[in-house]
């Protein structure tokens, strides 16, 4: 059974790569080497710096000195989810190893990503509606002349709040991007200019979401939180913004020659991390819903 033990330990890398072609949030990541253990295992601190302003130059004394801080801001991961699958030996023998060699890579594109991406964007969405900045519930966009307008808005937001024209992503529903697409004039591409466009399906697009427990084989996965949750028209966001960190991941693929309880290959998937929004950053994001809520 060397050769099975290879081939599984084989796969894994693969998986990665499904995760980075399917998922639609993966570019807005954190970078690993900013983050600090904090004080419990469930924490991690990330830098938050301080400046002050201009004062006035003497030309006799020079300079006015100026502070900078730097602290660290404590952020609890929020987001453990994970799962296990035992395949029979034979079953999968029979199936010429499609069973073992697929299921994972579709359990990450089809059951995985979608949630993680949810999970992320549900929580840009509320910190943005709590915080009462970056947000804006409107009517249903139904043309694309108002998708452009409701579009204009919120860049005037980023604009306002001097939030860098650089690394915004506009994350929008094919249906509002087909929409402005099929108006071919220089208003809408000049309304998408310099924005990352990414078109997000609507099941994956809720200002709230609820994780089933999956306490059972055939439960689990999410669902748009009855009576508190509304549709996503669009959402702008600032690559500075978010607070995207996985601490934990974990894809095995188990060999029946190494499974002491059966004759089966045993697949595990595990993802530990957090997703929000620096607090000194929120004007970074900017949150457009349909006005009425989902039952």
């Amino acid at each position: 059974m060397a050769n099975n033990i290879a081939l599984a330990k084989n796969y894994i890398p693969l998986l990665d790569e499904v995760y980075k072609l399917s998922s639609l949030t993966a570019a807005l990541e954190s970078p690993a080497e900013l983050a600090r253990a904090g004080a419990s295992a469930r924490e991690i601190l990330l830098p938050k710096m301080d400046l002050v302003g201009l004062g006035d130059y003497n030309r006799s004394t020079g300079y006015a000195v100026g502070d900078v801080t730097l602290s660290y801001q404590t952020h609890t991961f929020n987001f453990e989810r994970g799962r296990k699958f035992s395949l029979d030996a034979m079953d999968n023998e029979e199936t010429q190893g499609v069973l073992v060699g697929r299921l994972l890579g579709e359990y990450v594109r089809t059951k995985v990503v979608p949630e993680l991406d949810a999970f992320r964007f549900a929580k840009f969405a509320q910190e943005a509606i709590a915080a009462n900045i970056g947000h804006q519930v409107g009517a249903n966009l139904t043309t694309g002349t108002g998708a452009i307008a409701a579009i204009r808005t919120g860049l005037t937001k980023l604009d306002d709040a001097e939030v860098p024209p650089e690394g915004r992503f506009l994350f929008i529903t094919p249906t509002l991007l087909g929409l402005i697409e099929d108006l071919k004039t220089d208003e809408s591409r000049a309304a998408l200019a310099g924005l990352t466009v990414v078109k997000v399906p609507q099941t994956r697009f809720y200002t709230d979401i609820t994780q089933n427990a999956g306490a059972t084989a055939s439960a689990g996965g999410y669902t748009f939180k009855s009576n508190a949750s509304s549709n996503i028209n669009f959402m702008i966001v600032s690559n500075t913004a978010p607070v995207v960190f996985t601490k934990h991941l974990v894809s095995d693929i188990l060999d029946p020659a190494v499974n002491p309880d059966a004759d089966a290959w045993v697949m595990k998937y595990r993802s530990y991390g957090l997703a929000e929004v620096l607090e000194n950053k929120i004007t970074g994001i900017y949150v457009h819903n349909e006005n009425k809520t989902l039952v």
